[in-house]
């Protein structure tokens, strides 16, 4: 538009997105201005799928609406000037949208989209910097309307009222003494709610510490997980509190799947943010963005794209972590189905580059022995070992009947696999693997896959033996920890994560549903995310249940029977 205002002494710029409702409508009222549906001859493609069909774009090929203007359902968005925002109650006039944000409004649907996003009425938006398959622009002649920008929205409730009071460590619980607390429900959404936030499904967690000791959660929430509509929830457990916030909206790409989601604390003053974006609908075409935040959470960088090709191998798994090179590794699942492998991720300047070792290289074949350039399994959980090289456990892809193993000795470039002592899991299940502050490597999983699990009759189930206080070997059921001391060569400790023996009747959320915990069973299935604050506290988090303990506590043995 510069250039064109320059070269034709006229001032061209994009349309606002009011001026482009009023020029698409035509003076029409309806949906479409062809009326309550959009015709045939519009169609192209107009339904959504993992890959794009390929539907011929040239423009003016369809019919114009009643003021002679072409292309304005459909064919591909079309950028507006604005800067996505909700509507102001208030009547406006000429408006020109809100003062900042992540987003510029799109209008109009594309190609390989649903008939609905093609109304009038209906507003997407994206990150500005993105460039793909569905996007392209028209532009006007005419100065912009002199109106006041919106301001920015007010707060939500997860950004309200921060300390940014460094927290005291040494007020938690004593490390020398087992701490055990929950399960407690941090998904908190009233029923029947249907946007911003959905009651429906609550899913694929991700959560950090704050430097002001608060815990700040993350996770999506849907009523499809392929959807337009699924968006990021948050909510933030306040140092010294017992319950959680209500959940509220978090981070959202209007009308785009925005799948899956990480958090880092950097122990010092900066959290990360890293999440998947999408084209449109699915999780198959997304691209990666990583925002940062100083203030605790309460305010966040623009979104910025780190991979910004939409595609695989750009949908981050809960468990980025640092290197003790200082890298940032993040795992990103490399297949849109249930087995396939994790890629990783790497940034060794403190987030401002990225790449990706495996990118390009021929899909592993993934059995004992071989060499690939991915992790078996999707969904992995990755460590550094005291050497330097890489251990990983994914989900799927068992090998001889167990959970996968991988491990690189070239930071990714390529991975050797083997059978580990876990048993495997599948779907609804996502394990954790991670380094305690103080050494061992803690892995948390299930004793069965979900397809084990369907059957309500538990001692059908296999489950997993371990030793309890008595000295007696036993079968529990469930979400289990086990504990590495020698750079995950052995496992001499696991115990079911559990507080005891009391009966408990939980809902899980998710796919998890209720189940029963007790001394023998533990929760099933859901998507695990976990981090450590420094006063050695580890914090679980399933599908919508969080868990809390210590180091002291695992080492303990399990209650007898």
């Amino acid at each position: 538009c510069e250039w064109l205002t320059k070269k034709e002494n006229k001032h061209y710029r994009l349309p606002t997105e009011a001026e482009w409702e009023y020029a698409c409508r035509a003076g029409t009222k309806t949906p479409y201005f062809t009326g309550t549906e959009l015709l045939r001859e519009y169609n192209r493609h107009q339904e959504e799928s993992w890959i794009f069909e390929k539907v011929p774009l040239s423009v003016a090929s369809t019919p114009p609406n009643p003021w002679g203007l072409y292309d304005m359902h459909g064919n591909v968005e079309e950028w507006c000037y604005d800067w996505y925002g909700s509507y102001q109650e208030a009547d406006q006039t000429d408006p020109t949208g809100r003062i900042d944000g992540d987003f510029k409004v799109t209008r109009g649907g594309s190609h390989n989209t649903k008939p609905e996003y093609l109304r009038s009425a209906n507003r997407m938006a994206m990150l500005p910097d993105d460039s793909q398959a569905l996007i392209g622009f028209r532009v006007i002649i005419g100065d912009l309307p002199d109106t006041e920008l919106i301001p920015e929205h007010e707060k939500e409730l997860w950004a309200k009222n921060v300390t940014q009071q460094n927290y005291d460590w040494s007020n938690g619980p004593k490390t020398d003494e087992p701490f055990f607390e929950g399960p407690v429900r941090f998904v908190h959404i009233p029923p029947n709610s249907n946007g911003p936030l959905f009651s429906r499904h609550n899913h694929c967690p991700a959560l950090t510490v704050c430097p002001n000791g608060d815990i700040l959660a993350i996770w999506y929430t849907t009523n499809a997980e392929s959807g337009r509509e699924l968006a990021i929830a948050a909510s933030r457990l306040r140092a010294g509190s017992p319950n959680w916030d209500p959940a509220s909206p978090f981070w959202d790409a209007p009308d785009r799947n925005d799948h899956a989601s990480d958090l880092l604390w950097d122990g010092q003053n900066t959290l990360y943010h890293f999440n998947g974006i999408s084209s449109d609908a699915t999780w198959g075409k997304l691209a990666l963005i990583l925002r940062t935040s100083t203030d605790n959470g309460v305010t966040w960088s623009k979104a910025r794209l780190i991979m910004p090709e939409h595609g695989l191998r750009h949908m981050p798994v809960a468990g980025v972590f640092r290197t003790r090179e200082g890298y940032i590794i993040q795992p990103s699942d490399a297949v849109t189905v249930s087995h396939g492998g994790t890629a990783v991720l790497i940034s060794k300047d403190n987030g401002k580059t990225w790449y990706d070792p495996g990118e390009g290289k021929p899909t592993p074949e993934f059995k004992a022995g071989n060499t690939g350039a991915w992790i078996a399994g999707i969904h992995a959980g990755v460590v550094q070992l005291d050497d330097g090289s890489l251990l990983a456990f994914g989900r799927g892809d068992s090998i001889n009947g167990r959970m996968p193993q991988s491990v690189s000795n070239d930071m990714g470039e390529t991975w050797k696999y083997s059978a580990s002592e876990f048993p495997s899991i599948n779907g609804g299940q996502r394990l954790v693997l991670m380094r305690l502050r103080e050494g061992p490597i803690i892995l948390v999983s299930f004793t069965d896959s979900s397809e084990n699990r369907k059957n309500p009759k538990w001692p059908s189930i296999d489950g997993i033996a371990v030793t309890d206080e008595a000295g007696v070997k036993r079968t529990v059921y469930g979400m289990f920890a086990a504990l590495s001391f020698d750079q995950g060569k052995t496992w001499p400790v696991k115990k079911l994560i559990s507080p005891g023996k009391q009966t408990h009747k939980l809902d899980g959320g998710a796919w998890t549903d209720e189940f029963i915990m007790d001394n023998t069973h533990a929760e099933p299935m859901g998507y695990l995310a976990a981090t450590q604050a420094p006063d050695g506290v580890i914090h679980l988090i399933s599908s919508a249940l969080h868990y809390r303990f210590n180091l002291v506590w695992l080492n303990q043995p399990m209650p007898y029977k």
